[in-house]
């Protein structure tokens, strides 16, 4: 890393284009949860499908979007389209997904192989049309400012609209499935979540119409070459470590949402009521997480968020015996570590893909590479949640409730509370490693190496 110069003149953002960029994520906000949430159940109690099986078919797209990612990110890099290297991404590829999500629940219910087929086929479009909106996406914050601390108020944006996005698609979802049954309530959830990512796509692309753009010179380096030195990044490798098994942690939490509600706590809208408390905490605490990391720096800010996420999670073990309304206060805590645990490492992003000119040349590649961690987390964590049900002996069904098992009601548990505390815990390693690589707490955009 070459030495920075002392710290430039603030460049704050519109207030437009902050709220603007936030839209977005209405989008990755809807998508990144109501399959986590839904699909899962959809395949295993509505199509009958094995929960080996099912956790390949939540898996397997997201597999093909981590190869994608970064295949993304170098095609938005070389972009040279009159509006900018990523927005024209944000309303093409917005709209695309919003279409296939419309269809992922619209399939046929039977036989089992092409009602299963049909989801695989539709979540994979789902997926590519993602990759697509995510990486352009992700990437801007590095082009659009060049202050430290702003990044971090752009992201106190992006993180509160994301938490109102979960809440609302994520909170909605499973009341609207189970007010209109098992035959349309699934197809109207597709067509809801569908409509707020393309609300989401379009309202980003329409507010960041008058973003200030910074970027460096195209890079004549190949493909190859420059994911080599990617790899070869340590603090970026150490951020993305950290960032990619926390994914992985609240994927398993989100997949086991429904399951915690229907078979321990058993009680009306206890599905809504769990996934409220864990996003709404971010409506209130991310300002607050914006305050600490401006007075403690990012780094401490992040440390602090991903005890109390795997903190919370691990006193969940305890779920079969806690009173109902201490494992909602819990799930609340966890949600206020979550917040933080999206907020920092986003704008930390945004610090390590741009603090040299030739970093700059591929920040949508180390984007790409960014959201296909990101990415296989979240995949893995409802499949790692579905193994954990297969080992437990869960029952799946076609909609009738059977009886489960004490091994499948402590796998339904143990899926949602220790597997997520031990993967946070693993990732603390990573982010121990990352302070005496941190970049220093002034602009680091004027770099004259």
């Amino acid at each position: 890393m070459t030495p920075a110069t002392p710290p430039a003149p603030s460049t704050a953002l519109p207030a437009v284009v902050r709220r603007g960029y936030g839209l977005g994520s209405v989008a990755t906000g809807s998508f990144g949860t109501v399959p986590g949430l839904l699909l899962l159940p959809y395949l295993t109690d509505r199509l009958g499908v094995p929960a080996a099986a099912a956790g390949v078919i939540v898996f397997a797209p997201k597999a093909w979007d981590v190869a994608l990612n970064p295949v993304a990110g170098r095609v938005s890099d070389r972009s040279t389209h009159a509006d900018g290297r990523r927005r024209p991404f944000l309303i093409r590829a917005g709209l695309l997904l919003a279409a296939a999500f419309a269809l992922l629940f619209l399939g046929p219910t039977a036989p089992q192989w092409l009602a299963a087929g049909w989801v695989a086929v539709a979540y994979l479009a789902c997926a590519t049309a993602y990759s697509f909106f995510q990486v352009p996406y992700v990437a801007m914050p590095a082009e659009i400012t060049d202050d430290y601390d702003e990044r971090t108020r752009l992201m106190t944006w992006r993180v509160a609209i994301l938490a109102l996005a979960i809440l609302v698609s994520g909170g909605a979802s499973p009341a609207i499935r189970d007010a209109l049954g098992p035959d349309w309530g699934y197809r109207a959830v597709g067509l809801f979540v569908a409509a707020l990512i393309a609300l989401g796509a379009w309202g980003a692309w329409r507010a960041t119409a008058s973003a200030p753009v910074r970027t460096g010179a195209m890079t004549g380096a190949t493909f190859g070459d420059q994911l080599r030195v990617i790899r070869s990044d340590r603090p970026f490798r150490l951020l993305l470590t950290t960032f990619v098994l926390q994914a992985l942690a609240t994927g398993a939490m989100l997949a086991g949402v429904d399951y915690v509600a229907r078979w321990v706590i058993g009680t009306p809208l206890s599905a809504t009521l769990l996934f409220a408390c864990f996003v709404a905490p971010a409506l209130v605490v991310t300002p607050l997480w914006q305050r600490f990391g401006t007075a403690r720096g990012k780094h401490a800010g992040y440390l602090v968020a991903s005890v109390l996420l795997g903190g919370g999670a691990l006193v969940l073990v305890l779920l079969r015996a806690l009173p109902e309304g201490a494992v909602y206060a819990v799930v609340a805590v966890v949600g206020i570590g979550y917040a933080g645990a999206q907020m920092f490492p986003l704008a930390m992003l945004a610090d390590v893909t741009s603090r040299t000119a030739e970093a700059r040349t591929r920040v949508g590649l180390y984007t790409g590479v960014w959201t296909a961690g990101e990415t296989l987390g979240l995949a893995l964590g409802p499949a790692a949640y579905a193994v954990v049900l297969a080992l437990g002996g869960y029952v799946s069904s076609t909609g009738s409730t059977v009886p489960q098992s004490n091994s499948a009601l402590t796998a339904i548990t143990l899926g949602f509370s220790l597997v997520p505390a031990a993967l946070v815990a693993l990732s603390l390693l990573a982010l121990r490693a990352l302070p005496a690589l941190a970049l220093p707490r002034f602009d680091v955009f004027h770099d004259h190496g």
